[in-house]
């Protein structure tokens, strides 16, 4: 998952950006609210929001207002102090998806963060099921017909990519979009090299990664 983090609180934003990193997502932060329109409204590859109301330059409301303007259903968690309750529900009636009170439980938000993104997927399981493969989103284990598969951080994310969107065609920049921070170099390359460790790891009986050459991969299950 992509992940953008909206907090001026640097001391804050390294904890989330360490502990999401750690949980397999692609995590950006910016520390105003004007970067936050400005990533916004140039990156369309984004799962979450998570956003700070008191944020210098634009205020957070602000951010939210015009993201919902623009018509992003783009999930928002608010992060809120605890005794700002007019803002809270201000957030909750200008489109935000959830808020945490400060301070709050790594442990919570990481649940809550899961939970949004699968509700913006249209997901109501934290596991994907692909023929005998199955996915655990929550704690990143990929099982066939009952049995792990070992995959590195980066092959994780790429079938929960893929899975996501099975049966569809994924073009390697999307991936690309996906699966990297800002100024994280991954070339085309590099990205045909993670297919190739992830096939020989997960292709095992009705399930393949179709390669649509020029144009990018695709997560089948074979008939019969």
């Amino acid at each position: 998952m992509r992940i953008l983090i909206a907090e001026d609180d640097q001391v804050l934003a390294d904890g989330l950006l360490r502990a999401l990193r750690v949980a397999g997502a692609a995590v950006d932060h910016v520390a105003s609210g004007s970067e936050a329109d400005a990533a916004l409204m140039t990156n369309t590859e984004f799962d979450l929001l998570i956003l700070d109301l008191g944020l210098p330059k634009m205020h957070g409301l602000d951010v939210l207002k015009k993201l919902r303007g623009r018509g992003s259903s783009l999930p928002v968690l608010i992060l809120t102090a605890a005794d700002s309750v007019e803002e809270r529900v201000k957030g909750l009636d200008y489109g935000a998806d959830d808020y945490m009170a400060k301070p709050f439980s790594l442990q919570e938000l990481e649940a809550r963060v899961r939970a949004l993104v699968r509700r913006g997927m249209g997901a109501s399981s934290s596991t994907i099921k692909h023929g005998p493969l199955i996915y655990d989103q929550a704690g990143r284990v990929a099982t066939i017909d009952g049995k792990m598969v070992e995959l590195s951080a980066r092959e994780l994310g790429l079938l929960e990519v893929l899975l996501q969107r099975a049966g569809r065609l994924v073009s390697k920049d999307h991936l690309v979009e996906r699966l990297c921070e800002w100024g994280e170099e991954v070339s085309n390359n590099a990205i045909e090299v993670y297919i190739h460790r992830l096939r020989k790891k997960i292709e095992k009986g009705p399930i393949r990664i179709a390669t649509v050459r020029g144009l990018g991969y695709c997560l089948e299950k074979i008939p019969g």
